[in-house]
């Protein structure tokens, strides 16, 4: 599934790989320009929802821009599972369950792990943030047994999910409550209390993750090799144009999906305000919003079997998870390294004036990866017999 591989030929099934790896790759770039924001541009915090009336437009088209990449990276990881375990034939729901296991486990161990001390520094942790690593191992978990229902049952499920998870929004359990742990993990992001030294904040509330994954999965089928790729097309096109269609009505209803949202103060903030959707756990209109556009990006990417220009994005989307990890490492590096040139110049911390420096220091980044990643994602391809590669 690497770039090198999919590339070697113009055939159908390697050029879906090449729009898979494409799409996996555009995320971890946009990606990288939200986690520069969260690194040096952390003076001015971003809550979720937004808060329209305060927040620059730039600063709010950048983390509108980023709300993408979680949807993206789950539903891929649901599709490519289908897709790894294509090749076993009627061993398909085996093979892929699991596989999803051990991966789905390992992802679980990196998060509390090597994740959390490239954000926090901190070792012992006193503070773990379970963010979308963890989300996505526990999806994995998830999907290794949702995966051998009936397709027609694993897409309700994934459905269901995804748009009735806010039928629960009013449903709270303080930390005293019995059901406060689970509660947090699947809905209801918040803290919990592990001892008197250490603190866990569930990021990434599980349940319309697990409805992502699950629907990514049942559309593996519409990769298989017998599926004309005109048919594919079709099918992407008429679910991201539903999708996004879907997400206008329901925002102009404004009776279900999200937040309420009022008028601003100018058309821009009007339409800013309308876009502002919730992404702890990701709202029904959020998921409308966001796979509705990857839907289409990713028809649009399957076009033309030889697509040079995706190749620098599939580099990235080849080796994604190697990616992510090195990222965090090297943005800190280049933290540290700039507070200790310049010193902190926002109160406590070392910031970015504007936008624009937060876009340069995330081209900067994304430079500096490029062929550590690139290398890494031939050595993985070459290098089959190593089985722990198949987790990077």
């Amino acid at each position: 599934m690497t770039p090198s591989i999919a590339l070697a030929t113009s055939s159908p099934a390697h050029s879906r790989l090449i729009c898979i790896d494409a799409l996996r790759g555009l995320a971890v770039l946009i990606m990288l320009v939200d986690h520069v924001r969260e690194t040096f541009y952390l003076h001015l915090q971003v809550p979720d929802p937004m808060v329209i009336a305060d927040i620059d437009p730039a600063l709010f088209a950048s983390r509108l821009l980023a709300h993408l990449c979680a949807p993206v990276f789950v539903f891929l990881t649901g599709l490519s599972a289908w897709l790894n375990a294509a090749r076993h034939g009627a061993g398909l729901r085996a093979a892929a369950s699991s596989f999803l296991w051990r991966r789905g486990l390992f992802l679980v161990l990196l998060e509390i792990t090597v994740i959390n001390f490239a954000w926090t520094g901190e070792l012992p942790p006193t503070r773990i943030y379970l963010q979308v690593i963890w989300a996505l191992g526990l999806s994995m978990l998830a999907l290794a047994a949702l995966l051998w229902l009936p397709r027609r049952m694993l897409v309700a499920t994934g459905l269901a999910l995804v748009a009735g998870h806010n039928l629960l929004d009013g449903l709270h359990f303080g930390p005293d409550h019995p059901f406060h742990v689970v509660w947090a993990v699947l809905h209801d992001r918040g803290w919990i209390a592990v001892g008197e030294s250490l603190q866990v904040r569930t990021s990434y509330p599980l349940l319309p993750w697990i409805g992502l994954i699950a629907l990514g999965f049942a559309v593996g089928p519409w990769f298989g090799p017998h599926v004309a790729p005109t048919l594919r097309a079709r099918r992407l096109l008429v679910w991201g144009v539903g999708l996004l269609t879907g997400f206008v009505l329901l925002r102009m209803l404004d009776l279900y999906g999200d937040h309420p949202w009022t008028a601003g103060a100018t058309v821009a903030r009007t339409v800013m305000a309308a876009f502002n959707v919730t992404k702890y756990p990701p709202s029904l209109l959020f998921c409308a919003l966001t796979m509705g556009i990857g839907l289409l990006l990713l028809r649009g990417f399957g076009i033309g079997r030889e697509a040079a220009w995706l190749r620098p994005m599939a580099v990235f989307g080849a080796a994604p998870m190697f990616a992510y990890i090195l990222h965090l490492f090297l943005l800190k590096a280049l933290y540290l390294a700039a507070e200790a040139v310049f010193g902190p110049n926002k109160g406590s911390l070392f910031g970015f004036d504007n936008v624009l420096q937060v876009w340069a220091g995330a081209v900067l980044l994304a430079l500096l990866l490029y062929q550590p990643v690139r290398a890494f994602g031939r050595f993985k391809a070459q290098r089959r017999d190593i089985a722990w590669l198949r987790y990077l």
